[in-house]
């Protein structure tokens, strides 16, 4: 049976950016591959730095890459025209940033009903529409509050009301809890679960929050502009090479190993050199992972004053006013 096409796909992507520093351009990105199919939940994790917000960029056809391709809904973005590019995302993708990025003037009715009334939508429509997805978010008695007057949480409500107004098919968000409190996170995450599982909203998230990751189906590891490890149910190893199998040292002597060679080697750990000659080095598994991730689950016990938790409702304690923290099993 002939697959699906994938919702969004990148091949050989590549980003530089020109300085005239010292130091000279900087590779953003180095040849990434990278597909998510219709209704699939992927995170993009990786420390500051290492190329996760040039990606979304990229994917979502707001920066275009220095080579490579990206395709989204089977349309290579790369050989559109601004106004068909245009018209493409607003039938396919919607973006959630980690600031909300609310229009500052506008109310949050007015600003759920903006991406409708520039595909022409008529305000009437379009205003009642916003009403009942800021109801469903559970945010509809604040629709006349300007941003400013709304919490962080409110803020990300309300943005994530207006990326789904279009009913898009794949939402990417950068950093969608990195300004939340930790209570008003797990919600948002409970929101994007809610979406993904019921609506069959399909995710690209890059973050650098373990709770984030753990919401995915698939994660890529970025470093340094190449995803370096993935872990998931439905691991793509295309994602990581094609064609041929080679793998690049850098500078530092630093190598990026693919998931199944590290798998047909033991898995992440320690390692002895068992024989190292000229174009040759052989390694030798000598002790077992410790920093395999678990899945995540809410404490039975507050750990500032010991109090019982009685449900997974409660996400601060009444004792301490604590917030409930995430734990690996």
């Amino acid at each position: 049976m002939e697959l699906e096409t994938p919702i969004l796909e990148a091949n050989a992507l590549y980003h530089i950016y020109e300085s005239k520093a010292e130091d000279g351009n900087v590779v953003a990105l180095r040849g990434l591959h990278c597909t998510v199919r219709k209704g699939e939940a992927v995170a993009v994790v990786g420390p500051s730095g290492s190329g996760k917000s040039t990606l979304l960029k990229c994917l979502g056809g707001l920066m275009k890459p220095t080579s490579g391709f990206v395709a989204l809904s089977g349309h290579n973005m790369t050989r559109l025209t601004g106004g068909e590019l245009v018209k493409l995302r607003q039938k396919t993708v919607s973006f959630i940033f980690q600031e909300g990025n609310l229009l500052p003037n506008l109310s949050a009715l007015d600003n759920v009903a903006q991406p409708l009334r520039h595909q022409g939508v008529n305000r009437r429509l379009a205003i009642k529409k916003a009403q009942k997805m800021l109801d469903e978010l559970a945010v509809g008695h604040r629709a006349k509050a300007l941003p400013a007057m709304l919490s962080g949480g409110e803020q990300q409500r309300v943005a994530i009301a207006r990326a789904l107004i279009t009913d898009p098919v794949l939402i990417l968000a950068d950093e969608p809890t990195g300004a939340l409190d930790p209570i008003t996170s797990i919600q948002v995450l409970e929101l994007f679960e809610e979406l993904h599982s019921k609506k069959n909203v399909a995710f690209l998230i890059v973050t650098h929050s373990r709770d984030v990751a753990e919401f995915a189906d698939r994660v890529l590891e970025l470093r340094e502009g190449r995803f370096v490890a993935q872990r998931g149910s439905d691991v793509n190893l295309n994602d990581l090479t094609e064609g041929k199998r080679e793998i690049f040292m850098d500078e530092l002597g630093t190598l990026n190993l693919p998931p199944d060679v590290v798998v047909t080697m033991g898995g992440s750990g320690s390692y002895r050199v068992a024989e190292l000659e000229d174009g040759k080095l052989t390694l030798a598994n000598v002790a077992e992972s410790t920093s395999k991730i678990g899945v995540l689950k809410l404490v039975e016990t507050c750990p500032a004053c010991k109090f019982i938790y009685q449900s997974n409702e409660e996400l601060e304690c009444p004792e301490c006013g604590s917030s409930r923290p995430k734990v690996s099993n």
